[in-house]
């Protein structure tokens, strides 16, 4: 069992006030997801809490972890070192917190480009990260709703969302988004 007292207490130290305000959300909304799909509460709130361990790690420092430690899964990723804090998070959560379950570190490592095996956990904390209270995006709101009708339909507008914002602003796509994107497509039209 965790000391979530001790866990959030170090979060607060290492974490800028805005991004502990939302690992605090995400982990009571992943925590009301979970309650929702009738699956292990604790386990939600967990993942959750700890899904932006690393990401007050500076770029060079999650690039320099995820080459020691054989954690890149794209060169897209020398270009785009942020999205390394999932990956380390979840290896610095099994490191530093002793977390050893399968299904936590998957959905800790998931939460940025989601995966082709995710877990009903791995889903919750990715849609949680992007629907607490705190978030403002435009699609938030529409997301929140379908989260709460189906995690494969949610999963499908949350990708669709983060590709086409990709678009408009111009940023690289990480190849794993398109994948991950294409795989829940298939779901939903073979459901």
């Amino acid at each position: 069992m965790l000391d979530y007292t001790l866990i959030k207490e170090e979060l607060n130290q290492r974490m800028e006030p805005k991004l502990y305000i939302h690992s605090l959300s995400a982990a009571q909304t992943a925590k009301e997801l979970a309650a929702h799909y009738e699956f292990d509460e604790e386990q939600a709130y967990c993942a959750a809490l700890l899904h932006d361990y690393a990401k007050a790690i500076k770029n060079e420092d999650l690039l320099q972890i995820a080459w020691e430690n054989d954690l890149l899964s794209n060169t897209v990723e020398n270009e785009m070192p942020h999205l390394l804090h999932a990956p380390v998070g979840a290896y610095l959560a099994q490191l530093h917190y002793n977390v050893d379950n399968p299904e936590i570190l998957q959905a800790i490592s998931y939460h940025t480009l989601g995966g082709l095996d995710m877990s009903i956990l791995s889903k919750i904390v990715y849609l949680a990260d992007k629907i607490e209270p705190g978030r403002r995006h435009p699609e938030s709101r529409q997301l929140r709703e379908i989260s709460y009708k189906g995690l494969d339909e949610a999963m499908l507008y949350s990708l669709e969302s983060t590709i086409i914002n990709c678009i408009v602003k111009k940023s690289i796509i990480h190849p794993r988004t398109i994948i991950v994107y294409n795989h829940f497509l298939r779901i939903i039209r073979n459901k």
